[in-house]
């Protein structure tokens, strides 16, 4: 079972706070994490991924220790997608994730095994050779999936996987992470609730920097006042002010 707890997280830009004093603990399953823009999810996928540092006073430990202690063999158990990443659209799909395994620092003789089986998992093997240019975009989405799983991260970390997609490749996206969840850690970050309604195994609601509620999505769906109790109801309680 792996663990990643975060203590006393905050992140301020400037005199803008844009998380505040964060305390999460999340062990093996899929994590969603909703809010409206700005709500401070992707300094947060960005400050566990370490690609910036948080506020002094701050702790991530992973498996009990401390992510500064681990250095390298912290960021080898992460796979990352970030949002809006830029493709290479003259690549093709096994070109491109090869160039990213490389990147990773995966040994060269292994590259072309784990390219296949990243591929493969993502079900994107009969296009391997294709260019990504003539990709739709659930496709493109799931090249970038693939390469997230490169070296099979215990962390897998999914910033806004379904952005721009129809719900026909959202679904296929969807059900893909949810293939993909076992014995690992899954942190979706969206603000799309369809996405992580039926997957998630714990929905964290985030708000000016702050969790402010968390729990299953049966557990959360009965805080709705009014309307039917659903998630989606609840989100609406919590950001309608802010659409």
């Amino acid at each position: 079972m792996n663990t990643l707890t975060l203590e006393k997280i905050s992140k301020h830009y400037g005199k803008k706070l844009a998380l505040d004093n964060l305390n999460i603990s999340l062990q093996d399953g899929i994590y969603g994490l909703l809010g409206s823009n700005g709500a401070g999810k992707s300094t947060l996928m960005n400050i566990i991924t370490q690609n910036i540092p948080c506020d002094k006073g701050g702790i991530i430990t992973w498996n009990g220790t401390d992510i500064k202690q681990l250095g390298t063999t912290y960021r080898e158990v992460i796979g990352y997608m970030p949002q809006q990443q830029e493709l290479y659209s003259s690549f093709s799909a096994a070109r491109f994730v090869g160039y990213i395994a490389s990147l990773k620092g995966i040994p060269a003789n292994t590259i072309k095994d784990e390219v296949n089986r990243v591929l493969s998992l993502v079900e994107l093997s009969e296009c391997a050779d294709q260019k990504i240019g003539g990709f739709s975009g659930g496709m493109k989405q799931r090249v970038l999936i693939a390469q997230a799983l490169l070296g099979e991260p215990k962390l897998l970390i999914l910033d806004e996987p379904t952005a721009g997609l129809d719900p026909k490749q959202r679904v296929i996206v969807r059900n893909l992470i949810c293939d993909l969840s076992k014995d690992r850690i899954v942190i979706i970050s969206t603000h799309i609730v369809s996405d992580i309604e039926t997957i998630a195994d714990c929905v964290l609601f985030i708000k000016n920097g702050k969790v402010i509620d968390s729990g299953s999505v049966k557990e959360l769906s009965e805080k709705v006042i009014d309307g039917e109790k659903n998630l989606e109801n609840l989100y609406m309680q919590y950001y309608g002010d802010d659409l």
